[in-house]
């Protein structure tokens, strides 16, 4: 970990930010070559998860008032378990410490008591200071970050701690776009913010972040998606009966089987955890230090039917949770349904009109209201929703109904315009149903460098080496003068210019021996170098260097742009190319 974060500040990758202020935890900026990287991987994920899936992409807002958030369930339920230092006032992640200090992987699924109870019997202290946590109480603390809207007082509102509710909360106008025909798939790629306790490991836990998001919305009775293009594809699972038997027992396998079998109940998550493992090997995530893990009852968010995260170990056993799969069921879209004024529901027409009795009321409000006064208004609401549950509470001459407060009033069903109708149906009003795949961008960001970063030996020295794949490296290619004499730097300069204009991301350095500029863009994650040497001059053909065999092939300038297009985008190899 340190030694990625001196590199990742040294080529730019990454680096806290506000340094010269002293730094906050949890904020990092991106420097030249990371926000670069940063970019090609979210275009990397937009390609997969929304141009080839046929998804629709969205930009919310980061900021949204109270009132979405209390719909979601996120004031209520979005904590982390905090235990703070009594001689020092630092506050620490307890569930981390446990963690952190036993063999026990999975403190998240227990109470902040049991937690409680973990710091005592092994009598943790306090990272900073020193002292006894032991008898310091668990308390549970909200992630989210508040903020007041317009002036003064104004409406309260808070930074979103994930970018899915951006999409919940604009479904009503979503689901026009998308004809109101299910299934459809929105994404988004955006910031989030959780206000974490004690942030850590450089881009692994921070407090701003990078969310790619997909919501797949399905009809209740949901179709299996066609897994034909995933069937084969292999997945190293680690179900949640298997991460009680201490050392890793994971189950090697593949989509297909881990649907026939049962392993992974939701065939849509499975699709997902085939397709999630193809584009992180895509970008660069070694796939022998992948896994996909499935959520223990007691780690599973509050919406969770079933999830399972994608994790990377990024060094001596590190594992990182880089991307969440989740089935959400309806809860999402009926919980701002029943808050928020408008419909989160979808009309689906039936294959063949349906004729069928229903109940109705139309309750005589110029009794209801002098008799039972500011109640009436709720008693109405209530015979309207006993028609639909319990018929029989109509047979008899008068109908109880009970409303909020537990008070119970007696109604004669002759008030309430009680009848059964025959009605004949083109279709029906459903909630649909959510599966997620939720990937963070900058946890993926750090697994690629982690996975990609490597030392090896080049003519008698060693050397460091970023083995990014072309797809996703800051720049493509590096022009080098051989020599600034005789035209050489002229030529090299016309050369990058030329690259950049066909679309290449190009850098050009002529400072330093051939040698040492070789090593600064192997340490970059630079594919390929290209020297204009004194060969150029007479026959317009310069030195194509590939980084990680180093394999040099002389290829005339005219095909230059055309080739390193292709190799940057897999549809030739350095070695189709020496041939």
């Amino acid at each position: 970990m340190t030694d990625l974060s001196e590199l990742a500040k040294r080529r730019g990758f990454f680096f806290q930010s506000s340094e010269s202020y002293g730094g906050v935890g949890g904020f990092y900026t991106y420097g030249p070559a990371g926000a670069t990287l940063k970019q090609n991987v979210e275009d990397a994920w937009r390609d997969r998860f929304a141009v080839r899936e046929g998804n629709i992409e969205i930009d919310a807002p980061t900021i949204m008032p109270e009132p979405v958030f209390e719909a979601s369930g996120h004031l209520d339920g979005f904590d982390d378990m905090l235990v703070e230092c009594a001689e020092c006032g630092e506050s620490h992640r307890a569930d981390h410490l446990v963690e952190d200090n036993s063999e026990i992987e999975d403190a998240e699924s227990h109470d902040p008591d049991a937690v409680m109870g973990l710091i005592d019997d092994l009598d943790l202290a306090c990272p900073t200071c020193g002292a006894s946590l032991a008898g310091r109480p668990v308390e549970e603390f909200n992630l989210m970050f508040e903020t007041g809207i317009g002036p003064g007082d104004g409406q309260p509102g808070y930074l979103r701690p994930e970018t899915a509710q951006g999409i919940f909360v604009e479904f009503p106008r979503l689901k026009e776009y998308a004809r109101g025909q299910l299934p459809f798939g929105v994404t988004q790629i955006g910031r989030a913010y959780r206000n974490e306790i004690s942030p850590r490991n450089a881009l692994v836990r921070t407090r701003e972040f990078t969310q790619a998001e997909l919501e797949l919305f399905l009809s209740p009775g949901f179709e299996p998606p066609d897994l034909s293009d995933v069937a084969d594809v292999d997945l190293r699972l680690y179900p949640a009966e298997r991460q009680g038997e201490g050392d890793a027992d994971y189950l090697e396998t593949t989509v297909a089987e881990a649907v026939e079998s049962g392993v992974v109940e939701n065939a849509w998550i499975a699709y997902y955890l085939g397709r999630s493992r193809q584009w992180y090997e895509r970008i660069g995530v070694d796939m022998e230090r992948f896994r996909f893990r499935q959520h223990l009852p007691g780690e599973r968010a509050h919406y969770a039917v079933d999830c399972w995260d994608a994790e990377a170990d990024v060094g001596d056993g590190d594992w990182i949770e880089m991307a969440g799969f989740a089935y959400r069921g309806d809860y999402d879209l009926s919980k701002h349904h029943d808050h928020a004024d408008d419909s989160y529901t979808v009309f689906e027409e039936f294959d063949e009109p349906k004729t069928e009795t229903e109940a109705t009321v139309d309750p005589d409000m110029s009794y209801l209201g002098p008799e039972f006064g500011e109640h009436a208004g709720a008693i109405a609401d209530e015979l309207e929703t006993l028609a639909k549950s319990d018929r029989d509470a109509f047979e008899g001459d008068a109908v109880e109904v009970t409303v909020a407060g537990g008070e119970v009033y007696e109604v004669p069903v002759e008030k309430t315009g009680y009848a059964v109708e025959e009605v004949t149906k083109n279709g029906q009003h459903v909630t649909p149903r959510v599966v997620e795949p939720s990937f963070g961008v900058d946890r993926a960001v750090f697994a690629v460098l982690a996975h990609s970063d490597e030392t090896d030996e080049v003519d008698g020295e060693q050397r460091r080496v970023v083995r990014l794949p072309p797809e996703v490296a800051p720049t493509t290619v590096a022009v080098f003068p051989l020599m600034d004499r005789d035209g050489m730097a002229e030529r090299a300069e016309d050369v990058a210019a030329d690259l950049r204009e066909a679309g290449l991301a190009v850098t050009y350095d002529d400072t330093g021996n051939i040698g040492r500029r070789y090593r600064r863009q192997d340490e970059v994650g630079t594919p390929y170098c290209v020297t204009v040497d004194y060969d150029t001059l007479e026959d317009d053909t310069v030195t194509l260097r590939e980084r990680d065999s180093t394999e040099q092939v002389r290829v005339p300038i005219a095909d230059l742009a055309d080739e390193l297009a292709a190799l940057r985008d897999g549809r030739r190899s350095f070695v189709e190319l020496t041939e």
